[in-house]
């Protein structure tokens, strides 16, 4: 009999052990003779395109998925195994995909050690069609893309590989669209066709002809939802502690160029605010939000929020012990609610630099409107933390928005 080197794989024994998740499948094969008879073939492809069209995942092969139970694999089935895995990933998807499979020791109920395969997928720069369509994992299970969730598939990978989709032309745009006073706050030069260009507010169609570019329309036109009628901020304030309409306080559609997107929604939160004041030696007032956090998080969710999702806006809603802020997308390039404020990826990449041109509102503590150093979530928190004792809770809704929790002072 073949010996094999195989590494004992802790982390994944744990992950096991917690059972099926967004980045988890597994499967026990069904072997006779020399081949494996099931899971089908065409199912297991559907899971690993799946995978590959979201954030990426890991399939175990020799796991009961309830219990979860780890029984392993017979020694000589390993190569068996991974030639069936890979035909799969070469045969059944398209395009095929670029996995790794490795084999791995994890321990079972008994206490022994068990073989079994890991095939990692990697989240993908292409778009994989398998025998049943198009397909992404959502939670523990995979999730026929619709028509327009393709679409929009399609459209962001093949910006990743190749433009930015700030970066894009709108169709039915044209230099003469381009408020000069808008744009001249991103020159030091005269805002003529050529320096325009060199900025990216213009690009080039298909026919060579100049067209504003997304960037362009949202920060130097006045009405960037001529052509993008989802580019704004929502906002509405409630007098309680929930949604609901009969005691709704305030609400505004806050529509116009990024920047002023920005200083009006502030504003919003400022005017629905509530000041409580104590007296010791003398009149003390206190703030129910932190001005500088509700700005940072404004900033950030106009910069970095997804412009292809059609019909999707950034919501701003005031209660009386929080303000929720929902922003459209999934996050970019791996990070995670809970790596926000340790790493930094920039899904607009021309709005981002644009924004850095800005002057901020005066007396919020910085002279530009974005930091490309990535400080405003670390701000955010901080801020937060001293106002009102918690930190922010950031979460991902159903991997198309992120929402933000900042309570207000003196609220538990």
């Amino acid at each position: 009999m073949r010996r094999f080197t195989v590494a004992v794989d802790s982390l994944l024994a744990r992950r096991v052990q917690l059972g099926e998740d967004t980045s988890l499948e597994l499967k026990m094969p069904r072997i006779a003779g020399n081949r494996v008879r099931g899971p089908d073939r065409a199912d297991l492809a559907d899971e690993l395109a799946a995978m590959a069209n979201g954030r990426g995942g890991t399939l175990v092969l020799g796991v009961i998925d309830r219990g979860p139970e780890v029984v392993g694999l017979e020694l000589d089935h390993l190569d068996l195994v991974e030639g069936w895995i890979r035909e799969i990933c070469n045969d059944l998807v398209r395009p095929a995909l670029d996995a790794d499979i490795l084999k791995r020791e994890l321990t079972n109920r008994h206490g022994d050690c068990a073989l079994v395969i890991r095939v990692d997928v990697p989240p993908s720069l292409a778009v994989h069609e398998s025998p049943g369509g198009y397909y992404r994992r959502v939670g523990s299970s995979k999730r026929k893309l619709s028509p327009d969730m393709l679409a929009r598939l399609f459209q962001e990978r093949a910006n990743t590989r190749l433009i930015r989709f700030d970066e894009t032309v709108v169709p039915r745009t044209s230099p003469d669209d381009v408020v000069y006073t808008l744009a001249s706050k991103f020159l030091i030069d005269e805002p003529t066709t050529d320096n325009l260009h060199k900025l990216r507010v213009l690009g080039e169609d298909s026919d060579d002809n100049l067209q504003l570019t997304v960037g362009g329309v949202l920060l130097c036109t006045r009405a960037p939802e001529q052509w993008l009628p989802h580019a704004y901020i929502q906002a509405v304030s409630y007098a309680g502690e929930r949604a609901d309409v009969d005691y709704q306080t305030d609400a505004r559609d806050i529509r116009g160029p990024l920047d002023e997107q920005v200083a009006e929604a502030l504003h919003f939160v400022a005017r629905n605010m509530l000041v409580r004041a104590t007296k010791a030696s003398a009149r003390v007032e206190h703030l129910q939000f932190s001005e500088r956090a509700v700005f940072e998080a404004l900033v950030n969710a106009v910069a970095h929020r997804d412009y292809s999702m059609l019909g999707s806006r950034i919501r701003l809603h005031m209660f009386s012990n929080r303000i929720e802020l929902f922003v459209p997308g999934e996050l970019t390039n791996t990070l995670t609610p809970d790596s926000l404020h340790l790493r930094q990826s920039n899904r607009n990449e021309l709005v981002v630099s644009l924004l850095a041109r800005c002057a901020a509102p005066t007396g919020i503590g910085r002279t530009r409107l974005m930091d490309v150093r990535g400080d405003g979530v670390p701000i955010i928190r901080e801020q937060c933390l001293e106002l009102s004792g918690r930190l922010p809770e950031y979460t991902l809704v159903d991997d198309s928005e992120l929402r933000l929790v900042m309570w207000a002072g003196g609220h538990g």
